[in-house]
């Protein structure tokens, strides 16, 4: 995976169409004829077997192997059977893109040993590194380039919007679409069924190398979490990013991929995964570009209040239920405000309330300064104009009017001209001003909610959250890995319900006072000093498993006897769970009997948490109303770890579990900051320990007292992948300075913003001078988000820390690296507190860089430094990196191979300048 060789398919010198003929249903005919009405000005060469002098007048030769070079690219559409010789061949002649336009139902047919059709394209691909993009492509078309390298049959406008999609119908459609509405395209392309390019590699080249304002996504799957999300999350926060997903329900879903245990609908993973990646997600391909016009043409939000401006009260009416039902807010006026409207009974329906009714009299002018006044209300984030048609207000002029005073409007405008004949010139008018206009209330209310939301998601990549709750130590995780390596060296794949235990204790999650049994005898003794009302549960294989819900959910309580009040009691019921197992099933084995107090009385609220692992974004964290009716309830509400403590709140905000702890509780605030810390431990734990498949804490009661979880199973599998790169917590170390410090040299994490905001008020002008570039005085809130909030899968930043003479953590020097998608080439930063020079922190953090880059494959470490900076300068003499003086930048470049390069492209890559 990498963007290795894209700019042969988005800027080709050449073309190659291979299979393209003059008859009429020719796909390579149409591509051919596509490339000359475009404009394509490079060489074009046609390539089928029957030997034609030319197709549509281009050159034509009967073989690849006769073709004079190796075009930049090859668009292949010849019969699928015959499309891993034509990529080997074209690796062979020194080709190095393909695009992959045949497919059919014989695609994963196999021939004997050789593998499928798409095995043998990979197998074929990898031989010589040609990039292959398909089969089963539309192609693609860059009209900055001239190039239209599809079978499509209308033309695309040049424009700044790249839509990337994963079926060649609905690109197809999605171009007839946007002709439609004047939208155009920087890139627009399919990937059919690809075996080598891949989503992510598209987004990184579109974010790298492109100037595009926005990218579009239709998504079906997903082969690479890990590396979609970090493309995603890097390309979300420079443009906006929109994504459509199909096969969201089970019926529609045919990647065959095994359902996620304890979630009912996988595509709540698929939307926690957009929302955290800052991604826009709408549901159907109309508002997609709904969204898109929005988005491109408002301001960024404040918040999510709205405003309705109507001249009529049915109107305005609908648009509110569409508000309220989509989890919208209604702003309040201020008495200012409903002083201003109540005047002149300009307010006829509500008087001074939202929505403002002008009524069907109301003139162009009386709409104008209604807006005005609601416009300059500081309780509003937004204003929406609904309007039918009038003898006294015609849709035309009122737009007009709205668009003269457009910039003494204060808040973000949308509008609702409804009707047709007329309302039709209004729109249009609206849309050359530059406002987003509906064609009716309900749609410009889901196009304020795509702001709303993704106001939200971008707020969630720029939070800097609180300091974590929680921390782990070696010895915890230790303890932890020895219990599971225990359960392995047996054989199990569960871990018993004493175990579980143990670990929750040891994340600081509190489980019930427990006591484990194996005979009657054993439960009659345990009971005596256990005074109270007692629960006794049968432990075995099945029911250590978690979310294996049977089909009958009332027999969920089948192996457990409660309220029993003696311990003669306890042990008779022993017997009975004993017996019933015995009778019911013989084969499973019992594995021990858990005690525990019964948990009534104090008001406590039942919940659901854990981790779970879905097949392609691997750990997520669950969390919702717990109880025996879990598994049927939507409350259930997922997110990707690793979690802080703002996206813990943020997902617990979204549960029915959250609405009630608000509504019943003593202390909300309390209830759901403890709700919040343990999530964040659930997390933490899904980090450190790999091996963990799955874990349920099911009821996890809620009370004054606290948090209790109550039942939990725990299972293992093989080490999971991680759709977020967590937290490298195996970078951390301790050294110790000239002075004799004990500092600490770790990477840096989320939570470390206000640290970051403290070091950067230490730094002198000269210092942050040497480092930015110019002088910056004060770090923002999106410069501490981008600081703090790294993929550590690309990027990586140590500081060295310590703790002051007042036990408070103080940064002495930080060093950045930012890597390119390939590996390639990193560049660093580093920067020393100006009192600290000379205790060789600038060394000591460079060091661990260089060591961390070299073990994760890196080739070239590069730097760009003032000419005045000696200090630095010294110090890379002094770690052996080359240096040059960069007239164009004036700059010093350092550079430092880590790496040799392996073939032909890395050292053609390493030759670019950085």
């Amino acid at each position: 995976m990498s963007t290795r060789f894209l700019d042969h398919f988005f800027k080709p010198r050449s073309i190659a169409v291979v299979g393209a003929s003059e008859r009429p249903n020719s796909m390579g005919g149409l591509v051919l004829r596509n490339l000359r009405d475009s404009g394509f000005t490079g060489p074009v060469t046609a390539v089928n077997p029957k030997g034609y002098a030319n197709v549509f007048g281009e050159p034509c030769v009967a073989r690849i192997s006769r073709l004079q070079e190796a075009p930049d690219l090859a668009v292949l559409c010849s019969p699928i059977a015959t499309i891993p010789d034509d990529i080997e061949a074209l690796g062979a002649l020194g080709v190095k893109a393909a695009l992959v336009l045949s497919g059919g139902a014989l695609l994963n047919d196999k021939r004997g040993k050789k593998g499928s059709i798409r095995e043998r394209m990979l197998a074929a691909a990898l031989l010589s590194g040609i990039r292959v993009l398909g089969p089963e492509c539309m192609g693609l078309i860059v009209p900055s380039s001239k190039l239209n390298a599809t079978y499509v049959s209308q033309t695309v406008r040049k424009g700044k919007v790249a839509y990337l999609g994963q079926s060649g119908m609905l690109g197809n459609a999605m171009i007839d679409w946007a002709a439609g509405r004047g939208i155009g395209f920087s890139h627009l392309l399919t990937l059919g069924d690809s075996v080598d390019v891949r989503l992510p590699d598209l987004i990184d080249y579109i974010n790298q190398y492109s100037p595009t304002q926005a990218i579009l996504l239709h998504l079906e799957n997903i082969h690479d979490s890990q590396h979609f999300m970090t493309s995603l999350r890097d390309a979300s926060r420079n443009r906006l990013v929109v994504a459509i997903k199909s096969g969201r329900t089970s019926e529609a879903d045919i990647s065959g991929i095994a359902p996620t245990l304890g979630i009912p609908c996988r595509d709540r993973v698929y939307a926690a995964a957009l929302a955290r990646a800052g991604v826009v997600r709408v549901d159907d391909s109309d508002e997609m570009f709904d969204a898109l016009e929005t988005l491109s043409r408002v301001k960024p939000m404040r918040g999510d209040r709205l405003a309705v401006v109507s001249n009529g009260l049915g109107p305005a009416l609908l648009a509110i239920d569409k508000l309220i039902g989509a989890g919208g807010k209604l702003a309040s006026f201020t008495p200012e405000t409903r002083h201003a409207l109540l005047r002149d009974d300009v307010d006829i329906s509500k008087p001074g309330e939202n929505p403002v009714d002008l009524g069907g009299q109301a003139t162009p002018e009386r709409f104008v300064e209604a807006l005005e006044w609601v416009a300059a209300d500081p309780n509003v984030d937004a204003v929406l104009v609904v309007h039918a048609p009038t003898r006294l207000a015609p849709s035309k002029a009122t737009a007009q009017a709205i668009i003269a005073a457009r910039k003494r409007l204060r808040r973000n405008l949308l509008t609702s001209w409804m009707g047709f004949d007329e309302a039709l010139a209004a729109r249009h008018e609206s849309n050359l001003a530059g406002i987003p206009t509906y064609m009716s209330p309900e749609k410009a209310i889901k196009a304020f909610m795509h702001m709303v939301n993704y106001h939200r998601v971008q707020a969630l990549l720029q939070e800097t959250p609180p300091s974590l709750p929680f921390s782990t130590t070696a010895e915890i995780r230790q303890q932890c890995h020895e219990l599971i390596a225990e359960a392995r060296q047996q054989k199990r794949e569960t871990l018993w319900h004493s175990e579980v235990a143990n670990v929750l204790e040891a994340y600081g999650i509190p489980a019930a006072e427990s006591q484990y049994v194996k005979t009657a005898e054993e439960a009659k003794y345990a009971a005596q000093t256990m005074p109270g009302e007692l629960a006794i549960k049968v432990v075995h294989e099945n029911n250590c498993r978690p979310f294996h819900y049977r089909k009958h959910p009332h027999k969920l309580s089948a192996g457990l006897l409660q309220d029993l009040s003696t311990p003669s009691a306890v042990a008779e019921a022993h017997q009975r769970l004993e017996a019933r197992m015995a009778e019911k099933f013989p084969e499973v084995e019992i594995r021990e009997y858990c005690l525990q107090k019964m948990q009534r009385g104090k008001h406590s609220m039942q919940l659901c948490a854990g981790i779970t692992r879905d097949a392609v974004f691997g750990p997520v964290i669950v969390f919702g109303i717990g109880g025996y009716k879990a598994n049927v309830l939507a409350d259930r509400q997922v997110a990707l770890p690793p979690l802080n403590l703002t996206l813990a709140e943020d997902m617990v905000s979204r549960t029915h579990a959250a609405k009630l702890i608000r509504e019943h509780s003593s202390d909300p605030e309390r209830d759901l900051g403890r709700i919040h810390q343990m999530l964040v431990k659930l997390s933490q734990m899904s980090s450190d320990l790999p091996e963990l498949r799955g874990l349920e804490i099911n009821p996890l009661l809620l009370n004054r007292d606290g948090m209790l979880a109550v039942d939990f199973a725990m299972d293992l599998g093989s080490p999971a992948r991680f759709a977020i790169m967590p937290y490298p917590e195996e970078l951390r170390e301790w050294v110790v300075l000239k002075n004799g410090w004990d500092v600490e040299v770790r990477p840096i994490r989320a939570e470390d913003a206000p640290l970051i905001s403290r070091f950067h008020a230490q730094l002198s002008e000269e210092s942050i001078r040497f480092r930015y570039f110019h002088n910056k005085a004060d770090l923002s809130q999106r410069d501490l988000s981008l600081l703090s909030q790294i993929n550590y899968d690309r990027q990586m930043a140590f500081i060295a820390e310590r703790l002051d003479s007042n036990g408070n953590k103080e940064m002495l020097g930080v060093v950045r690296v930012w890597n390119d998608p390939d590996n390639i080439r990193t560049e660093f930063s580093v920067i020393i507190r100006d009192s600290l020079q000379g205790l060789g922190i600038g060394s000591l953090l460079m060091k661990k860089m260089i060591r961390y880059c070299k073990s994760v494959g890196t080739l070239e470490i590069v730097g760009k430094i003032m000419v005045d900076n000696h200090p630095m300068r010294g110090l890379m003499k002094h770690l052996g990196f080359t240096q040059h003086y960069n007239i164009e930048e004036q700059v010093v470049d350092a550079v430092l191979r880590l790496n040799e390069p392996e073939n032909d492209w890395q050292r053609h890559r390493l030759e670019k300048p950085a």
